[in-house]
């Protein structure tokens, strides 16, 4: 991981834009290193709480559009093991319409299923606007949370990180392990 030294003579170069763009690419520990840098007075905290909803609302939104076209650009034949046929999109849809604000939500909140539930909202042609919504709902308590741990503990932001994967890890690890038994059981249930 990059040092402390460099992180600031890089901020101190390009400012907002530099936390802007490592942002969109990966939210939380960029979001707890500007947060420290914000601590050590190199940067405005109001400033850079905005730049980090910003960017993190992009990135959902480009993993948003990569599911609304992934249609267009899976091969045909790739698409019914994707899951991508017409029955499973239309219970896609039906998933997000009824339920999607509370399924975005919880994806953002554990981090390492958002992703998934982002490209799927996508898929489900969720409407922009409450997918943005909900995103925005979900994204501002995130970022405060991280921007806390990251202005009062973000010396520490390698051992952060450590702990992130970990638990972002777990996350997904549990999330996968529920989603082969729900697989499991509604096959028994077809039986």
């Amino acid at each position: 991981m990059i040092s402390l030294d460099s992180i600031l003579q890089l901020v101190s170069t390009y400012g907002l834009w530099l936390i802007f763009l490592l942002a969109v690419l990966e939210g939380p520990i960029v979001t707890v290193i500007a947060a420290y840098v914000a601590a050590l007075g190199k940067l405005d905290p109001v400033a850079v709480f905005l730049v980090l909803v910003l960017a993190d609302l992009l990135g959902d939104l480009l993993y948003y559009l990569i599911g609304r076209s992934g249609r267009s650009w899976v091969p045909r034949r790739w698409q019914p093991r994707l899951g991508l046929d017409g029955q499973r999109l239309d219970d896609l849809q039906s998933h997000f319409h009824g339920h999607g604000g509370k399924t975005l939500v919880i994806g953002k909140l554990t981090h390492s299923a958002g992703l998934f539930i982002l490209v799927a909202a996508g898929a489900a042609r969720m409407p922009v606007g409450r997918f943005l919504l909900f995103n925005l709902i979900a994204t501002i308590p995130k970022t405060l949370a991280f921007m806390v741990l990251g202005y009062s503990l973000g010396y520490a932001y390698k051992t952060i990180d450590s702990y992130l994967f970990r638990a972002s890890l777990g996350v997904l690890l549990l999330a996968a392990l529920l989603a082969l038994a729900w697989v499991l059981y509604k096959r028994r249930q077809r039986k």
